[in-house]
């Protein structure tokens, strides 16, 4: 199977969990990986393993399988959201071109691995990098583009993308030279 575009990956976390058992304790190894193919497709997936290299690969086909779509316009997403998962809140602000990614690894791999290539960020409450992540995706698929607002209000889309011209255009005019 030919895959056609290549897929962004991105270790987040990596460690050592234990089981204990009538023997003794079981080692095994953790990976949290998220994957991407930079156009707004994204995923988390987690596995264990007894070795690192099979758990990081039963981590990024299980965050291949898992890929949801999400909005992404002009290398920044469209409004600010807040993404929550468990103790974790990651607020996400859209930022202008050159701006560059402000955040902690976890939520920059997911922007990364998304295709965001602006953003401000803010994470709150835990720390825990896989949860980061999570929180991160949920506040990602909340965003709502401009068609699903137009939808909601009753309104085409043409008049919500007039506006925004109509608001560049008049702030020209008003000023003197």
């Amino acid at each position: 199977m030919l895959e056609t575009t290549p897929f962004i990956e991105k270790l987040i976390e990596l460690k050592r969990v234990s089981k204990v058992v009538k023997g003794g304790k079981r080692l095994k190894l953790y990976a949290c990986v998220v994957a991407g193919d930079g156009t707004g497709n994204v995923g988390i997936g987690h596995a264990k393993s007894s070795e690192v290299a099979p758990a990081i690969r039963k981590a990024t086909e299980s965050a291949k399988k898992q890929m949801t779509q999400v909005d992404v316009a002009e290398g920044t997403i469209l409004h600010t959201v807040i993404g929550k998962f468990c103790a974790c809140r990651v607020v996400l602000k859209p930022a202008l071109t050159g701006t560059g990614l402000v955040a902690c690894s976890a939520v920059r791999a997911v922007c990364e691995a998304a295709g965001i290539k602006n953003i401000l960020t803010k994470s709150l409450g835990s720390n825990n990098p896989t949860n980061l992540a999570r929180a991160t995706i949920n506040g990602l698929k909340s965003i709502r583009s401009v068609a699903e607002v137009a939808e909601m209000r009753n309104k085409p889309v043409e008049y919500f993308m007039r506006k925004k011209h109509e608001k560049v255009e008049s702030d020209v005019e008003e000023k003197p030279d």
